[in-house]
């Protein structure tokens, strides 16, 4: 090496990660393949330098590897970077980068492109799949899911290109970025200028329009009966402190209809569930918060007079090809900053303390009945096999006061857990692609060891995470996540979506549906064994709770993986 180098250069491979570090990226997760030599080689090269670099993680499946990455930042706030091998460890990798996409996480996601060259330079083709993995346009595969993408054509590009993914990322509305890297070019010298420096491009962040910001205002302060609907968070700790507040002020009910993230606490009197129907048929005014579907549109009919509000990094969600929710005033930028900005512009308007008190007694009581209910209904599916809204609220009891998070994959249903703290709750993202809830809580853990963190996920997307992956990641790195595998036998969402759509139909009447079955159920207990997790079957329901004790204990004390397999009763 030392004929290809000298002490004013750097290997292009190494050269990477020196700037990802300058970039505030902490952890690079990576599926290593042929294309990797000049990576691993610059690596050491980097690190035998004493240069300041992110952590490399192996992770032997790619969907697991941007599923960190995806949780990482949703528990820290900070980009990750995710490192994939060519076209096949990236076409692994995609259901991860559409989650990303779905959900607005920013992501710096690379991966090898096979070389070139076949001869005559080094870092050419070496083995048969140099020729095999060769594809016209590689990038093709991602460029729907992505905000920008771009090959390295030379090394002395590194530090301009980074800089560019990494502000495009991070701009409003964020998102995942990508790079292909050529092994020759990886292979090449590159002097050191820019790579351990910020940025030199800002993100944009964008902010709302100041009079649909007014309109926005008056339209709730005038508003007989409004509604919030609210799916993916308030955006921050202080906009979730702000907005309960913002709630009982004026007298505003807010629904969680399919929400992925928390926006109040469920205990909030203003905090209607997850049905919305009745709110909504009766609204005059409607503020979406960042919702990609903030209604069923063949469930409920809207008043003719109604007027909506759509808020959030990209209200019209533009890259939605098709979504037409009413949208009257749109607010864009940072849901957060957004958000604060329209409680502010509302000071100024004048409240009728009257009408209001009459509103928030009613919303109350109506708050307060739903939340009685989710608990009866819970409490009545105490048996063996026990209900997911059993599960919840055992789940939800224990946790109780804790520094802890959730991420549900067809889980542990929302409104049992009775949840209070921002950044509590994090369902799958709305795009559907399954396997994502526990490499997501692996990246959450990764970016909070002091937090508690569970998994809550059905028998189906268990065996789509990759769980033996998983499993060995959690072990290599100490990540004592708890795993609730709640195990129904089936695939329960493609059942109801068939009872839901033929409502009187041959499904709903069966005792077998074709394509649902996951039976004979695999021994889950003997996967995270093998990563010597602490496991246990839990068949009875009025066992749940001292077995939730357990888990939290050995996770807390020993600092050890836990996997739970629960046994739940078909809806």
């Amino acid at each position: 090496m030392a004929d290809r180098m000298d002490s004013t250069t750097i290997t292009a491979g190494g050269a990477v990660f020196g700037k990802l570090k300058a970039l505030g990226v902490d952890y690079v997760f990576a599926n290593s393949g042929t294309d990797f030599p000049p990576i691993i080689e610059g690596l050491i090269e980097a690190t035998q330098n004493g240069l300041d670099l992110p952590v490399p993680i192996t992770v032997p499946h790619e969907h697991v590897a941007v599923g960190m990455a995806h949780g990482f930042y949703q528990i820290s706030g900070k980009i990750q970077s995710v490192m994939l091998h060519t076209n096949v460890g990236l076409s692994n990798g995609i259901t991860g980068a559409i989650n990303a996409w779905c959900d607005q996480i920013p992501v710096l996601m690379m991966s090898g492109r096979t070389p070139v060259m076949e001869a005559g330079r080094f870092g050419a083709r070496t083995v048969p799949i140099g020729w095999g993995q060769e594809m016209f346009d590689q990038t093709a595969l991602i460029r729907e899911v992505t905000k920008w993408d771009y090959e390295l054509r030379f090394p002395e590009q590194i530090a301009d290109l980074f800089d560019r993914g990494w502000a495009i990322a991070n701009s409003t509305p964020k998102g995942p970025v990508y790079l292909s890297l050529p092994r020759e070019v990886l292979c090449e010298q590159t002097p050191p200028d820019g790579l351990d420096t910020p940025s030199k491009q800002a993100p944009v962040i964008a902010a709302p329009d100041p009079s649909s910001l007014k309109r926005a205002a008056d339209l709730l302060a005038q508003a007989k009966s409004p509604l919030i609907i609210s799916q993916r968070g308030a955006g921050s700790e202080e906009a979730f402190a702000a907005l309960g507040r913002f709630l009982t002020d004026w007298a505003l009910p807010l629904s969680h209809y399919w929400a992925n993230q928390l926006s109040v606490p469920l205990s909030h009197p203003m905090q209607v569930g997850a049905s919305p129907e009745a709110l909504l048929a009766e609204a005059d005014v409607v503020l979406v918060m960042n919702s990609l579907a903030p209604w069923w549109p063949d469930k409920v009919a809207l008043r003719d007079d109604v007027t909506v509000i759509q808020l959030g990094p990209d209200p019209l969600f533009t890259r939605t090809p098709i979504r037409n929710f009413q949208a009257d005033v749109t607010l864009a930028g940072e849901t957060a900053q957004t958000l604060l900005a329209l409680i502010a512009e509302m000071q100024s308007r004048p409240r009728d303390e009257a009408v209001l008190n009459a509103r928030r007694h009613r919303i109350a009581e109506l708050s307060s009945a739903n939340r009685a209910e989710v608990v009866a209904r819970a409490k009545r599916g105490n048996a063996g096999p026990m209900s997911k809204d059993w599960v919840s609220l055992c789940l939800g009891r224990a946790i109780k006061g804790r520094k802890a998070t959730i991420f549900h994959e067809l889980g542990c249903p929302l409104e049992p857990l009775d949840l209070e703290q921002p950044n509590s709750y994090f369902q799958e993202p709305h795009s559907g692609g399954l396997g994502w809830g526990l490499a997501a809580a692996l990246g959450a853990q990764l970016a909070d060891r002091d937090r508690l963190v569970f998994a809550t996920i059905g028998d189906g997307s268990y065996m789509f995470a990759n769980p033996t992956a998983c499993h060995m990641v959690a072990e290599a790195h100490e990540l004592p996540v708890i795993t609730l595998v709640l195990n129904n036998e089936e695939w329960g969402a493609v059942r109801h979506s068939v009872v839901g759509t033929y409502k009187d139909g041959l499904a709903s009447k069966a005792n077998d549906v074709p394509l649902t079955s996951l039976r004979p159920s695999p021994d889950f207990t003997r996967t995270a064994e093998a990563s010597r997790a602490y496991t246990e079957t839990v068949t009875e329901g009025d066992a749940l709770p001292v077995a939730l004790e357990r888990a939290i204990k050995v996770a807390t004390e020993e600092k050890r993986q836990v996997l739970l397999n629960i046994a739940i009763a078909r809806a």
